[in-house]
């Protein structure tokens, strides 16, 4: 019960208003490593966080980001610790973030735990604009991400999803144009010499329909090349061969 509090408030607040014990060990959550320590060294395992589009529940084996969780887990069970969430649910995937790191499980990141971190965060629709919106909360607590990914991405209000942090080292953008929704067709770097952005990648669905058997009807009716995209293999399969080149196997 206490490890979680400590977790929450690290979600909420700012670094001097975490409990004194985080101050002890990381001075206000700093990013600089104690002398002879590698990032390396402190956390190798991937964590891999999935957000789900629309109103749709992180259980709902329909849809990609849940299937290539569960493959990237299967595939890499020691290396990968990956968890899908409701977007809507961003402190609970925040808290699982933080839980992963917090490697001596005494309630607070040190600045080893931080600087250490292997993130990589990924989403659909509304989930695609919540993975920005958990990098930039990552990016108030100084800790870095790997890499985001955004399919076919819709803001949500009072977010700010075409605009990556400078603690993401690499972002990439998948989207389409037709129908009556569908996403962002760029996305920028705040600062370019910190954060790479690999691309943004349209795709198309005229004359070459994606099966999106058991969505709902209505949208498949009404949002078709949005819930395309969603389902396309050809995308889903290169967003997980690249989140593959982030894990680092053990030794």
């Amino acid at each position: 019960m206490i490890f979680a509090s400590l977790f929450a408030a690290c979600a909420v607040a700012s670094a001097a208003a975490l409990a004194p014990s985080c101050s002890v060990h990381d001075a206000a959550f700093a990013t600089k490593l104690p002398a002879g320590v590698e990032p390396a060294a402190v956390s190798r395992r991937l964590i891999v966080i999935g957000f789900m589009g629309g109103r749709v529940g992180a259980g709902n084996a329909v849809h990609r980001e849940l299937m290539v969780a569960q493959q990237l887990q299967k595939r890499y069970p020691q290396a990968v610790h990956a968890a899908v969430f409701a977007n809507h649910d961003e402190k609970s995937a925040l808290r699982a973030v933080l839980t992963q790191l917090d490697e001596n499980k005494d309630g607070c990141l040190s600045a080893a735990e931080k600087s250490g971190a292997r993130v990589v965060i990924y989403g659909h629709s509304w989930g695609a604009s919540e993975t920005v919106a958990l990098a930039r909360k990552l990016n108030d607590l100084s800790i870095p991400v790997l890499l985001t990914v955004q399919v076919d991405s819709v803001q949500k209000p009072n977010h700010q999803d075409g605009l990556i942090p400078p603690n993401v080292g690499e972002a990439i953008n998948f989207y389409q144009t037709e129908g009556l929704l569908h996403g962002r067709t760029s996305i920028t770097a705040m600062n370019p010499k910190q954060t790479k952005i690999l691309g943004n990648f349209q795709s198309s669905y005229k004359g070459q329909p994606v099966d999106c058997a058991g969505y709902p009807w209505f949208a498949r009716t009404f949002m078709k090349p949005h819930i395309e995209i969603e389902n396309d293999p050809t995308v889903w399969d290169r967003i997980e061969a690249l989140i593959g080149t982030k894990v680092v196997e053990p030794a």
